[in-house]
Parts: structure tokens; sequence; C-alpha cells
């Protein structure tokens, strides 16, 4: 039996190990390091759904990193329950063969509530005030208040926003190592995010996100030290590669201008009606989601989008059975987007009539994935001192919009959800030990991986 480190750097490709990645390709070089072939979609919460059960959303359920509640008549992204996750998940199987030894999970999604020992995911406190602020999750619930009194306060605002950054990935290894050294589980799953907002900012050979390839080849060398000396295992994984973007599609506002997607006018501006609406999309990423309520209103719906510019593919549920998609939480139909191309969610007419949300940081308002998160407009002059005079205003006690983020899909650079045009620019694993060595898994072999490295 051995213990295993398992790090998610997300947004990791073959390509990009070499030169620029020592100590990635240093642990390559003592193991081996293989392809592994994507999942659709090609985003967070179904890759690692996928890694973790062994199965794809079909089974698991998780279709994206958000979609449509039937039966709430809401679009919810971002949901923590690990209850959400269909079937055994390797956790569980570790636990039936051994049900003795330790596992932590840290920072990978679906952390809430499942079988590991020690887990701990952002958790912002939501103040009645409208203030948000840093917060994590912890199991168990002192382990919280132990780390952020070593490492401080989880910087919550570099781990998403326009802030998005090394920070948080820096903190999260600390904290990780902090776990490993203090509680030496046998099976720890670790996510690095860093690389991913660079590369959906500028696009992945911006130089900006070769020096975040370096930085985060930086820290997860670390961590990798730190697992050597407790004489763990370690296995690197990764959920997609990113290509580059040029410009965005918008499907909600084609199906409203058909009549298809009613808003309701609130005092914040126009709010999408999905309980309402005969049909809207789920956007994320490079995948959209359109939920079709009536089934005589499905080939006009598809044949909007057949051969538009900038979809490339548009699957009904054949075809989504076909990709392992054919799940009750799916849209009636998935559109894939061109290679350079990814779907916002905007479904206003008017700019003037857009939400107050949507110029704001809101990752549970929106429904859809919003890259421009990352960015700050820079349209409105002196941005920086209109963000710091309206938290000065936030820590007095008043109300104001933080409304510092742009509607300019122009300006993303780089994006992902379909699957990769080759290997060496998807996803990829890199062990340690040479045991299992091949050239390529599937997604779904992680859990077996896991289970035959800690076991063997």
């Amino acid at each position: 039996m051995r213990s295993l480190l398992v790090v998610d750097i997300v947004g990791l490709t073959p390509a990009q190990v070499g030169a620029d990645t020592p100590a990635l390709a240093e642990l390559a070089a003592s193991g081996f390091r293989a392809e592994l072939g994507a999942v659709l979609p090609a985003v967070t919460c179904s890759a690692q759904a996928t890694m973790l059960t062994g199965t794809l959303p079909s089974a698991h359920g998780i279709v994206g990193n958000g979609w449509y509640f039937r039966d709430l008549a809401e679009v919810r992204f971002w949901r923590q329950s690990n209850h959400l996750v269909a079937g055994p998940k390797v956790l569980d199987r570790v636990r039936e063969r051994a049900s003795d030894l330790r596992i932590a999970k840290l920072f990978w999604w679906f952390n809430m509530y499942s079988s590991a020992d020690l887990s701990v995911t952002p958790r912002p406190a939501y103040f009645a005030d409208g203030r948000k602020e840093s917060g994590i999750y912890t199991e168990p619930p002192e382990l919280g208040p132990a780390l952020e009194q070593e490492l401080g306060a989880f910087p919550l605002f570099r781990f998403w926003g326009p802030g998005a950054g090394l920070a948080s990935s820096e903190w999260i290894a600390a904290a990780s190592a902090s776990v490993l050294r203090r509680e030496r589980p046998h099976l720890a799953l670790v996510y690095l995010p860093h690389l991913d907002y660079d590369h959906q900012r500028w696009g992945p050979r911006d130089p900006r996100s070769i020096a975040a390839l370096r930085a985060i080849d930086r820290v997860a060398g670390g961590l990798f030290t730190t697992a050597r000396e407790l004489g763990m295992e370690i296995l690197v994984v990764s959920e997609y590669g990113i290509t580059e973007a040029r410009g965005s599609v918008s499907p909600n506002t084609i199906l409203r201008r058909e009549g298809l997607l009613r808003v309701h006018a609130a005092r914040n501006g126009e709010l999408l009606d999905a309980g309402a609406s005969r049909a809207f999309a789920v956007v994320d990423h490079q995948i959209a989601h359109v939920y079709v309520r009536d089934a005589a209103d499905l080939g006009a719906v598809r044949r909007l989008f057949e051969g538009l510019d900038g979809v490339d593919e548009v699957l009904d549920r054949d075809a989504q059975r076909a990709q392992g998609l054919d799940h009750p939480r799916s849209g009636e139909l998935v559109l894939v987007a061109a290679a350079d191309k990814w779907f916002d969610y905007y479904y206003w007419l008017d700019a003037a009539r857009a939400p107050d949300f949507a110029r704001t940081v809101d990752i549970h308002s929106k429904p859809g994935y919003d890259p421009l998160e990352l960015f700050l407009d820079p349209a409105k002059p002196l941005i920086r001192a209109r963000i710091a005079a309206k938290l000065a205003a936030k820590k007095l006690g008043m109300r104001t919009l933080m409304d510092v983020i742009p509607l300019d899909p122009s300006l993303v650079g780089g994006t992902h959800g379909r699957l990769p045009s080759s290997g060496e620019h998807g996803p990829l694993l890199i062990s340690s030990s040479r045991a299992q060595k091949a050239s390529r898994f599937a997604m779904t072999d992680i859990a077996d991986l896991i289970l035959d490295t800690v076991f063997s």
C-alpha cells in the first residue's frame, strides 16, 4: 500500500511540459507522461466528476459547471454538494477496501459532504449589507481556523475575479503541504487553478501566459518536494487544454429575437425568466445546453443554430448519447462552438437594460459562465481609483455597486469546453511511478489508476 498525492493543474497540456516547466519535466522523466482523453464538456466540474467516478456525465450527471434545475426553474452554477454527483466515487471505493485510510480533498469541486476525512473549499461570507468577504469551509471545522492562523485568510479575490492570480494557488499549495505534514493522508487531492486564469485572459501563447506556466510549475514543484519527503507517489492530471479565442456567439439573443426566450423586467434590469421561456441556453465556455420546453419547438430551435457561424455542432439526444452526455440535466439540444469561439450568456438586446449584476463578479446570479469577470473594464477611466472608493464606501457600511466588469466579449483571449484538436493540446497525466506506464489514458481511467496506485 502506498500514499498518493493527486494534483490537478488546470489548463496544462502535454505540449507545455518542457523547458518552461522544470519541476513537471523532472517528474515526467522519473516516471512517465501520457495524454489524457478529454470529456465533453471539457470543463472543471464535468472533468473532475469523471475522474473521481470513472464514468461519463450521462452516468454521474455533472453536465457542466452549472445547468438548469428544472424543478426550481432556475439556472445554478458552482454548486458544492458532493450529493449532486451520482454513483460511487473513488474516495468511497478506497473506504470500502480499507476503512482506516485517511483521505484529503483540498479545493477539488463537489467538496462538501464527501467521504473525505479532511476537506477545504472556498466558502465566502455574504453579509446582509451586500459585503462579500473571504471564507473557507473545512472538515473537520477546526481545520479552517488552524490553516488561517498559520497562513492568513484565504485570498478569495485572488481565486476568482479581475484579481485572480498566483496568490490563491500559492495559498492552496501551502495549505495542502501543511495538511500533508500534519495529517499524513494516504490519498490527497489538490487543485491548482492559476494557469487557467491567464490562459483565458490572454490566450495560451501570450508571454503573460507563459509566465503563468513557469509560476505554477514553481508552486507545484514545492508541493512535489513535500510529497517526496513524506514518501508519497505523485500523480498530476489536468482537465482540458485552452485554445485561442476570437469572439463569442450569443445563443440567447438569437432565441429572444425569435420570441422563444422571455425576460422579466425587474427594477435591477432584465432578468432571464427560464421557467416562462419556450427555449433558452445555459452557456458554459464552448458548450451551450439549450433547454426547449415543448417538443413541437425542437425542430425550429435546431434550425436556428445549424450552420450558424461560430457553431460547429448541434447535438440532439442521440448525438449526446454518443458523447456520453445524455442526461436529464442536459439540454434538449447541446451546442458545440467553433474552435476559436465561445458562448456568452447575454440575453438582452439593449445594453442599457442589462441586469445590474452583468457588470459585477457574480457567479451565482448569471445564467451562464462569464469569463469577462477576469477583467476590469478598460472603458472606465481611473478604474482602480473607482474600486478603492467603492471599497471604502462598503467599509463605512454604505451600499455600492461594484460595476467594474466589461461587456466586451472580444477581450477574452482563450477558451475551452469542446474536445481538443489533438492529444498534445488536450489534458495530460504525469506519474512519478512507471508501474502503469502507457501513452494515453481515458479520463474515466483515473479512478482505477488511483486505486491501483494506493493498493499496489
